[in-house]
């Protein structure tokens, strides 16, 4: 079988990982394997990298380095896109397609998969899971969120202590369109307040709890999703300036001034003196201090990936199912197709506590054992 493997969407610490366990399965099992650069664009390109000639040294090194080894896209296909991509496929006689992404790489992997069936050209596709967001269905977590989650409790564990020093409220701005996962790892470092999108946000109920937060502790620290909206659903940013959207329709929320318009609001309030906030941004991605749980697991979803082409199964995608908590153990298996793409999952109530508006023991128990060890602070 000869098969191409794309990466998608924004990179995370661990998505070589997938890479990599994917294109070792794929040796071992005599597979040619080829890769593609920029993703799906690199298709249309033909752009690609032959990845089973690369020797294992060379591409365990590459599985723990961060970001996207080959390139990402954002480019969403149409009907025209797809029918280019399946005359590549035929032209190379490329019958395997593994596509690494979140929501909307599993979508793509459905829409060419599809296109195949309507020109009777036989393949197979898996998609393979990935996204800091962790947003994607049937998955107990997804390769690349363990990363981003030890990231954001350890940068809000040194804030917490900064704040300490110096009293005031700090505001930190988190990635989460959606879903609140990312911004609860916030809980583990110290937030005092935890605001994420599944929740209505309410700006004068977020004075007030701010307010109340600094007459009992003297201080504030808030984790805060980019995602949060009102009870309309609207973004909050959307309140205060204009947006774009990307190539899949998602509305383009990073580089927008949310800490900014959130630290002015609660200056005006009278809240504290002293407000500063911190845009956490792409830093939470691919930071080089990767969680061990989940650079395993995302080198095994690769592996299952190549055995998934190798089955009776046509597609699906690869997700990862918690089997137990103490001791940690998950199942690793494809599901089908339908069931992820264009889907989006959100934080389960019982992680979250919508009164002190932060993390519960539930959601703590939950995170744990993804992001490993973490400091221990001590206080004088």
């Amino acid at each position: 079988m000869k098969i191409l493997i794309a990466q998608g969407g924004g990179p995370t610490a661990v998505i070589n990982q997938s890479l990599v366990g994917a294109v070792m399965a794929a040796k071992e099992a005599g597979h040619e394997i080829i890769g593609s650069r920029h993703g799906i664009k690199g298709i249309i390109d033909e752009d690609f990298v032959e990845l089973h000639s690369l020797d294992n040294e060379k591409l365990m090194k590459v599985a723990e380095t961060p970001s996207s080894a080959l390139g990402s896209t954002r480019d969403k296909p149409d009907e025209e896109y797809c029918t280019k991509i399946l005359n590549i496929f035929q032209k190379h006689e490329i019958t395997g397609f593994l596509y690494i992404g979140g929501n909307d790489s599993s979508e793509t992997i459905r829409l060419v998969l599809e296109a195949a069936k309507k020109a009777n050209y036989a393949m197979k596709g898996f998609h393979i899971p990935k996204t800091v967001d962790n947003d994607l269905m049937e998955n107990d977590h997804t390769p690349g969120f363990p990363s981003a989650a030890r990231f954001v409790a350890k940068a809000i564990m040194g804030l917490d202590r900064d704040n300490e020093a110096l009293p005031g409220v700090h505001i930190c701005i988190i990635m989460g369109r959606h879903a609140g996962f990312l911004t609860c790892a916030g809980g583990l470092g110290g937030a005092h307040r935890v605001y994420i999108p599944e929740i209505p946000f309410n700006l004068d109920h977020f004075a007030k709890e701010v307010k109340e937060t600094v007459e009992q502790h003297g201080r504030a620290v808030l984790a805060i999703s980019e995602g949060i909206q009102d009870a309309d659903g609207n973004p909050i940013i959307s309140h205060f300036v204009d947006q774009e959207t990307d190539a899949h329709g998602n509305l383009q929320l990073s580089g927008l001034p949310l800490g900014n318009v959130l630290a002015d609001f609660l200056k005006e309030k009278g809240v504290a003196k002293r407000v500063r906030q911190d845009t956490f941004g792409y830093p939470q991605r691919c930071y080089p201090d990767a969680s061990k749980v989940d650079q395993t697991e995302a080198f095994e979803c690769g592996k299952v990936a190549v055995k998934s082409l190798q089955s009776d199964l046509s597609s699906g995608s690869i997700t990862i199912k918690r089997t137990s908590n103490s001791p940690y153990t998950v199942e690793i298996a494809p599901v089908d197709l339908d069931k992820v793409a264009n889907l989006t999952r959100h934080l389960p109530e019982e992680y979250y506590d919508k009164e002190s508006k932060n993390i519960t023991e539930a959601g703590r128990d939950y995170l744990m054992p993804l992001i490993g060890e973490i400091p221990q602070m001590e206080r004088l």
